[in-house]
């Protein structure tokens, strides 16, 4: 019992519980004294009070049962993807495949994200990402699943899944992130071709920019700079990664969110899952990935954790005197329940969604109109 009320505080507190076992024993304990005090000689006394113990340590018992249950649902049709911008959808349309044989959800994960980074015609990821201000297309990536094993790259060229390329390093190598040439290298051991990732449509974009080199992106065109999916199993298991080739014209070697465990993306087994979307620098200030998963433990919906996270974000650019309307930063997460939650700091970051239910592009709630 006592391990079992340990393992309760760690996921949601004892509050609820403790309130209820509280009031059925001060009921008890105050009827029987009424009856029974006067004339209980002290054996009667300790009788009582072992079964007022027990009772409350059924009481106790019967709740932690209870919440735990509607926490922890992992029936049929657990499976449910959730991806940032528009082309979630088709990303998620490709993992569906491996998710929907009874698969992994990281094997789902990593080919989804796969399906975006190879198409050359999305700006923000993989072949075709824009480069930055010195024309080097630079990816990131980042993956984690329910167990807390976790694989990183930054800065990396010359390879277009970058996604793949951290799942490697979390499962092939002691370290958790790899950089620049380190990680190309790594990647071409592990049987990765190299090719060039710049495309005519983002040389020209490149080549347009720098004829006045001011850099100012475009809130939700080159401000989304991310596919960040997260995911459930058959079996409740929940994963995340994310893929970016970062901000577009940034400053070589720049990294924003998207590669950083706990910041553009957190996985609790035991809780939910979360990933971030937008200006990277802001989500960093926060640890927002980790922020909502945190919320979530204390027993905030996903919604409602998304919606803090933005906020302190939205705080923060106030306190630097930094405008909102110039930044654009976008939550989704989910819990082991199943349910989602996304909010943005302003309009314009959308969401897929695909279960057994839905598969839909949905319009996030924002902070500011």
């Amino acid at each position: 019992m006592q391990q079992r009320r340990r393992n309760f505080l760690k996921k949601i507190g004892l509050f609820s519980a403790f309130l209820s076992g509280k009031t059925l024993l001060s009921n008890i304990t105050v009827n029987h004294f009424e009856e029974n005090t006067l004339n209980t000689p002290s054996s009667k006394t300790n009788n009582l009070n072992e079964g007022n113990e027990s009772n409350l340590n059924n009481t106790l018992s019967n709740n932690i049962t209870a919440v735990e249950n509607k926490m922890k649902k992992p029936t049929a049709n657990n499976e449910l993807l959730v991806t940032t911008w528009n082309f979630g959808q088709k990303a998620n349309e490709a993992a569906w495949q491996t998710l929907s044989n009874y698969g992994y959800i990281l094997d789902a994960i990593e080919t989804g994200i796969n399906f975006t980074e190879l198409d050359p015609s999305e700006r923000s990821v993989g072949l075709g990402g824009r480069p930055d201000r010195d024309g080097h297309v630079t990816l990131d990536a980042c993956i984690m699943d329910e167990m807390g094993n976790i694989g990183s790259v930054v800065c990396m060229e010359h390879i277009a899944t970058p996604i793949s390329v951290a799942r490697k390093v979390m499962d092939h190598t002691p370290h958790v992130m790899l950089a620049a040439e380190g990680a190309t290298e790594f990647a071409v051991s592990q049987g990765f071709k190299k090719q060039e990732l710049m495309v005519p449509d983002s040389y020209r974009e490149w080549q347009e920019w720098l004829k006045k080199s001011e850099y100012k992106p475009t809130v939700n065109i080159e401000n989304h700079d991310t596919i960040g999916m997260i995911g459930m199993d058959k079996n409740g298991r929940l994963g995340g990664g994310c893929s970016t080739s970062g901000m577009a014209f940034k400053m070589r070697g720049r990294i924003g969110d998207s590669p950083i465990i706990g910041a553009g993306l957190f996985v609790d087994g035991e809780i939910g899952a979360c990933t971030a979307t937008g200006h990277g620098e802001e989500v960093i200030r926060v640890v927002g990935a980790h922020r909502v998963v945190m919320e979530m433990r204390n027993g905030l919906s996903p919604q409602a954790a998304c919606e803090i996270a933005i906020k302190d974000i939205a705080k923060k650019l106030e306190k630097r005197g930094k405008k909102w309307n110039e930044v654009q930063i976008g939550f989704i997460a989910i819990n082991i329940s199943g349910e989602i939650g996304a909010y943005a700091l302003q309009p314009g970051f959308t969401y897929a969604v695909r279960n057994y239910a839905r598969d839909e592009v949905i319009q996030a709630k924002s902070l500011y109109q």
